[in-house]
């Protein structure tokens, strides 16, 4: 070993721990372990500290939903009210009693204007904004203006570059916990959306939704030139390419003997 000095022996003793191995500080996002506190306290950066599952019923967070179903049985014997299909308690009848519209099925709150229904009155009005334009949350940096307000929150990352939700297996960050989970299914091959026509299942409902035309030959994408219609944009898209050539064939054919004089 070598022959190094320290000042007092609270010093020596922690310098110590580098040759006999002792690693008492361990990191409880992944196991790994470090000989001083200052070096647990420096790796604990590297983990993300979003908590992205929130307990309802106190406001605590967690970053593992795991953790949050787990706290969440410390509600039971406070909360009097139960539902009885999921098993989330309230403090109060009335709460309980639109949480379980969701389970029912019952959407009591109808859209006069495409007759859509919702569960709760607050999610009718956010509705309503589609149709009659109101989009009451403005950004500050760009005034780009939204329906809601968690629109608005997500769009402001933009700006702030914020992506606060981590993936715990690339470690890749969005800046909304809805992409999070979207893309942790490529990981786990979690496909919940499945067609009913051909069983074939996706990991978005908006991927189910674009093969669905493929069986109920639904082709919204249509070629203002000639009419031409395809299921998906980039059928379009690919389609349009050909008139551009075209057009530029014939500019080309009219230019180039004007040039040639």
């Amino acid at each position: 070993m070598w022959e190094k000095s320290f000042s007092s022996k609270s010093t020596l003793t922690s310098h110590y721990k580098l040759h006999i191995g002792n690693r008492p500080y361990e990191c409880k996002e992944c196991g790994k372990a470090f000989h001083q506190r200052s070096g647990l306290a420096e790796h604990l950066k590297i983990h993300p500290r979003e908590k992205p599952y929130e307990c309802k019923n106190c406001g605590k967070a967690f970053r593992q939903h795991a953790h949050l179903t787990s706290h969440q049985k410390i509600h039971i014997r406070e909360n009097a009210f139960l539902c009885p299909i999921c098993g989330k308690s309230f403090t109060c009848k009335s709460t309980l009693t639109s949480h379980y519209k969701i389970h029912s099925g019952d959407r009591p709150y109808q859209c006069n204007e495409c007759e859509k229904a919702f569960h709760h009155r607050a999610d009718l009005i956010r509705h309503q904004r589609i149709h009659t334009g109101e989009k009451p949350y403005e950004c500050k940096e760009c005034r780009k203006a939204f329906h809601q307000i968690t629109q608005l929150t997500r769009h402001e990352r933009i700006h702030t570059g914020e992506k606060p939700f981590g993936c715990t297996k690339c470690g890749k960050f969005f800046n909304c916990n809805s992409y999070l989970l979207s893309h942790y299914r490529i990981h786990i091959d979690d496909r919940p959306y499945e067609c009913k026509e051909c069983g074939k299942a996706f990991r978005r409902s908006t991927q189910l939704s674009q093969h669905q035309r493929i069986h109920t030959g639904e082709k919204p994408f249509e070629c203002n030139a000639r009419g031409k219609a395809f299921y998906w944009r980039s059928g379009l898209t690919g389609h349009q390419k050909i008139h551009t050539r075209e057009t530029l064939w014939n500019v080309n054919n009219v230019l180039m003997p004007s040039a040639r004089r």
